[in-house]
């Protein structure tokens, strides 16, 4: 393991540190984005916070992610506050940490973009959903998530990432992409092509409902994968939701399209393996009624309408992504090894292909909880 403790972390972290001392540092997670730690204290009172050095590549301006970030974790706070969850049920919301000078965030001398957040202590996060009963607390937690900042307006978050879930404008640069590439064209890779160019119509389906006015702009998430969930070691339930970067205006369809898409595919985020991916209906199911116990009060027919269209759309979204990375380089996610974003964009093609041969049955899980 590597040792952080001195070094550009170890700088960045005592900035942000309050009380105690720093006594380790390690990497922390498996996000495609930032470089995240987890600071470890022996202070009395909080043992530990989580320190992320901001992709600038990917987050041009960092300082409106620490602005959408206080805004939507000081709403959430103000929200429980004057009407708790109830049931003895515990709920976490990240608080970002400032530095001894009072800001929330902290640049080095060669310009990284450094923040620290609280760490929810007693809680763990796994890559794939285990159960059932898993499934049914990432809904949820979800839920929980969409209602605390139902009342939030959208026009009071800055939109960090233009573009971000607009699968329409993922697939123009795709195309812009191919224009340009002169590399080789192997079996994988036209597999890939043809699967785009069969669906590249349908894919503004969200865009089109939203200009209609069949859907509307509210406070989202924008990540909610299987690993952004914190589980509670003890009673099993969610308690929180963390990786707040992307929390900006956008459709909820995002969010459930990209909820369902992760926690539905057993064989995880990281597989390479196309051949083991599928669509578990059943963890959709548990998914979408864990959602719906808070969501169902703020949701439109016209939610339910493209809920369908959400989960198949996002696992194609980002199956467009990789794909389109890794015929520019491998210059936005990061990757292992140089053929990584083409095996997870094979990967995200299967599970849509897997989720529209299940089409009736998907449709029929949604229909029962309108």
């Amino acid at each position: 393991m590597t040792d952080n403790t001195h070094g550009k972390p170890a700088a960045a972290a005592e900035r942000f540190r309050s009380s105690g001392n720093i006594i380790g540092i390690r990497e922390f997670g498996n996000g495609n984005i930032n470089q995240t730690f987890l600071v470890t204290l022996n202070a009395g009172g909080e043992k530990h916070f989580v320190l992320q050095r901001i992709n600038t590549r990917v987050f041009s301006r960092p300082e409106l992610i620490m602005s959408n970030m206080r805004i939507a974790t000081g709403h959430m706070r103000q929200h429980l506050q004057r009407a708790p969850l109830g049931e003895g049920r515990r709920w976490e919301v990240p608080q970002v940490l400032l530095t001894k000078r009072g800001e929330d965030h902290w640049t080095d001398p060669e310009g990284s973009f450094w923040r620290a957040i609280s760490y929810i202590e007693n809680a763990q996060s796994f890559d794939t959903v285990k159960d059932i009963g898993h499934a049914g607390e990432i809904g949820y937690a979800l839920g929980i998530f969409h209602n605390l900042l139902s009342d939030l307006p959208p026009g009071l978050l800055a939109d960090t990432l233009e573009g971000f879930h607009i699968t329409p404008r993922y697939l123009r640069h795709f195309y812009k992409v191919m224009e340009k590439y002169s590399g080789r064209k192997s079996p994988e890779i036209n597999y890939c092509l043809n699967f785009v160019n069969a669906r590249n119509a349908w894919a503004h389906v969200l865009e089109n409902a939203r200009a209609q006015g069949k859907l509307s702009l509210r406070t989202i998430h924008g990540d909610p994968k299987v690993n952004n969930f914190m589980i509670d070691i003890t009673t099993g339930q969610a308690v929180g939701i963390v990786d707040l970067d992307t929390v900006k205006p956008g459709l909820v369809h995002y969010d459930i399209g990209d909820c369902l898409r992760s926690g539905c595919n057993p064989a995880g985020e990281r597989t390479e393996n196309g051949e083991t991916v599928r669509f578990d209906t059943d963890f959709c199911r548990a998914i979408l009624q864990g959602y719906l116990l808070t969501a169902k009060k703020f949701l439109t027919g016209s939610d339910f309408d493209y809920m369908f269209d959400s989960v198949r759309l996002l696992a194609f979204e980002l199956g467009l992504r990789f794909l389109t990375d890794y015929l520019e380089g491998n210059v936005y996610f990061r990757v292992g090894h140089p053929e990584h974003n083409l095996a997870r964009a094979l990967v995200q093609f299967k599970l849509t292909e897997s989720i529209e041969s299940q089409k009736k049955t998907i449709h029929n899980i949604i229909g029962d909880m309108r």
